[in-house]
Order: C-alpha cells, then sequence, then structure tokens
C-alpha cells in the first residue's frame, strides 16, 4: 500500500474516533467520509440519505463487486487516555467501525490511482449495531447488478493481522423479542383478586430450555434473557404489568426461526393461562451471515499471496453481522483480521483499532480485485 495514502487512512481514522456517533446519528461521520473521498479521489460519490457509497467505473462487461465498511458507534465510554480520544461522552468506536471506515477509504484512493479491471463499489453503511443499516443499503445490490460482496471484521484473540475465515455461517443470526403481559393490579394483601403477569413470565424462562432444544439439532441455538421489569416496586401493590426480553441465537437460519415460533407459541400458552393481555415485538434483527465458499476460496487465496497468517474457523461467531442481508441477495464473504492475542475484546473500555491492521485489510482487499 502506498505510504501516503495508508498515513491519510490513519489521519482518517483518528478523527473519525475522536467525534464517535450512535447508530442512526451519524450525519457528521457520513460528511466526514465523503469529504475525505471527493478530496482524495477522483470517485463518482453517491449520497442515499443515511449511507453512501464512491465508485470505481471501468465499463460495461466486467464485474461489478462491492467492499462494505460500516461506520457507526456505540454506548460505552473511552475508558483509555488517547491523543485521539472521543469528544462524545458515553460513547466511542469500540468495535472498531472507525477502522473498518478508513480501511475502506484506503482502498478507494488505491483503486482511484492504480485502476482495476472491474467495476468497484465502496459502501458506507450506518446503523450496523442495530441492524437497520443492511437493510436499508442491500438495494445496491439490485440497482448496480453486485456480482460479488466482501467486508472484514476486526478480531481480538487472533494473532495480529492473521486472516480468520469459515465456509457457511461466518455470524450467527439473532433477534431481540420482547414479550409484554398485562393483567389487572389489586392490593398485595388481595392477590386473588388481580392478575399478576410475573407468575406466566417466570414459566416462559423456565420453558426456555425445552423450547430451545425442541427448535433444531443441527445447529448452535441460544436463547438469553436480557432483562425483566415487572410490577411498580410498591410493596402494597401486586404487579399486574411485565416485559421480558429474550434475545434469541442461532447458526442456522431455519433452525432460528423455528426457535422464535417456539417462544412465541410459549409465551402466547402462558399468557393465556393466567388471562393476561399479551403483546410480542421484536427488535435488532440480524440474519445468519451465510458465506459464499467460492468467495471465502478468494480470501484464503489473497491470504496466502500478501502471507499473512491463515486461520481456518471451526464454527462461526456467536456475535451477529447484519452482511449477511448482503449475502441473502449475492455471493460474497466476510473475513476477521486479528488484532491480536493480548489486545482487549471489543465493546470494551480498554479497546482501540490497532491502525496497523488497516494495511492488511486493504492488501486483502486489493488481492480481491485481482
Amino acid at each position: 500500500m502506498n505510504k501516503i495514502n495508508l498515513q491519510k487512512a490513519i489521519e482518517l481514522r483518528h478523527l473519525l474516533h475522536q467525534h464517535p456517533e450512535l447508530s442512526m446519528e451519524e450525519k457528521r461521520t457520513k460528511k466526514t467520509l465523503m469529504e475525505f473521498l471527493k478530496k482524495h479521489t477522483n470517485l463518482e460519490v453517491r449520497d442515499r440519505g443515511r449511507w453512501f457509497y464512491a465508485v470505481y467505473r471501468k465499463g460495461k462487461g466486467v464485474k461489478n463487486i462491492a467492499f462494505r465498511a460500516d461506520f457507526d458507534a456505540i454506548k460505552v465510554e473511552e475508558g483509555i487516555v488517547l491523543p485521539y480520544g472521543s469528544k462524545n461522552p458515553g460513547v466511542a468506536h469500540k468495535c472498531g467501525h472507525d477502522g473498518h471506515s478508513a480501511a475502506l477509504a484506503g482502498l478507494a484512493m488505491e483503486v482511484d490511482q492504480q485502476g482495476v479491471d472491474q467495476n468497484v463499489f465502496f459502501l458506507f453503511q450506518h446503523a450496523e449495531e442495530i441492524a437497520k443499516g443492511a437493510v436499508e443499503c442491500r438495494e445496491i445490490i439490485d440497482e448496480e447488478k453486485i456480482d460479488e460482496i466482501y467486508a472484514f471484521h476486526n478480531r481480538s484473540g487472533a494473532p495480529r493481522h492473521a486472516v480468520q475465515v469459515i465456509d457457511g455461517t461466518s455470524n450467527f443470526g439473532s433477534v431481540g423479542m420482547v414479550i409484554e403481559m398485562k393483567g389487572s393490579p389489586t392490593h398485595a394483601s388481595q392477590p386473588e383478586f388481580g392478575k399478576n403477569p410475573a407468575y406466566a413470565i417466570a414459566r416462559v424462562i423456565t420453558g426456555l430450555e425445552k423450547a430451545t432444544k425442541e427448535a433444531g439439532s443441527q445447529g448452535l441455538l441460544l436463547s438469553t434473557v436480557v432483562g425483566v421489569d415487572v410490577g411498580e416496586g410498591a410493596f402494597g401493590i401486586a404487579a399486574s404489568e411485565g416485559k421480558l426480553l429474550i434475545t434469541l441465537r442461532g447458526e442456522i437460519e431455519a433452525e432460528l426461526e423455528g426457535l422464535l415460533k417456539n417462544v412465541e407459541k410459549l409465551a402466547s400458552k402462558e399468557g393465556a393461562a393466567d388471562g393476561l393481555d399479551m403483546k410480542i415485538s421484536y427488535e435488532d434483527r440480524f440474519p445468519v451471515t451465510s458465506n459464499d465458499k467460492k468467495s471465502v476460496d478468494n480470501v484464503r487465496r489473497v491470504a496466502k499471496q500478501i502471507g499473512v497468517p491463515l486461520i481456518e474457523l471451526e464454527e462461526g461467531m456467536r456475535g451477529s453481522e447484519d452482511f449477511g442481508y448482503y449475502l441473502e441477495k449475492t455471493q460474497g464473504a466476510l473475513f476477521f483480521i486479528g488484532n491480536g492475542e493480548g489486545h482487549p475484546e471489543i465493546h470494551t473500555e480498554g479497546y482501540d483499532f490497532p491502525d496497523d491492521i488497516i494495511e492488511t485489510a486493504v492488501k486483502m482487499f486489493t488481492g480481491l480485485l485481482e
């Protein structure tokens, strides 16, 4: 990678890191990235509202290849002293999306200066953390007739610069289920005159293990209670309303759907048994990210070509990624680049994206264009 381009990409990451923005609020981040590309490349830049993409057009009769980077941050304190530390209290780039975007901008400069034999689309996506970005951005697949799409995610615990790959599921699918139950209030001394949802909610929780086991047997399925809120906390009043939050997670999309239906039936059964009104809603819906083997083979080829360690994963990451929405429409792959074996985990206060893996990512992307 051109050293001047690398330095510009690193400076861009530091600038993004200083001004992190949460999902669906990334106005400054998007503007910064668009201005950077307009200043340092001659690429066509197309503004799509909350997201945008840049294009290098070779012409007709060649492949259309896309690369995606996400640019939202998360709710967490910076936690460490950095010369480019977050200036937005309680918000920081602790998932590495600043590095993803900087690497894609670095690739854009390289392609613009050197040229390639494909049409290349540099997709900058918002709101990955809440699974709303790719749902909007995936329309680019049909509009621009994208033949293949790639992305990378940084990963702590893996050797620095090592590329990790897997055929099929690279990231589990998941969905946040919100179960709301409403009964009727009564004095705590006369519980028989009211309808208390606490007991139905408790039965749903204890029934999750069975519902999960019955949903599938080929891939791993998980049901995790993430929140329970029942009653007003006043000792003289019996609870009359309650809310249960569960994250359902699966390695195989069909089995995840089966689990979702099982928990819906369980909640409906237990709510009806106590005569409660019930409502179920969903948040943060991530599909399974299922890599295409041919695309993963391309990643393997490039890793060997540039001389970085290649690690074959035995199973996909349990954490979800909305990149799966693109792979429902075209072939492609998501791979991982190691932050280092002793590097702090993502989503923790001590984490910071390592600048030097920007070059590794750009080399990988460049190789995928050969």
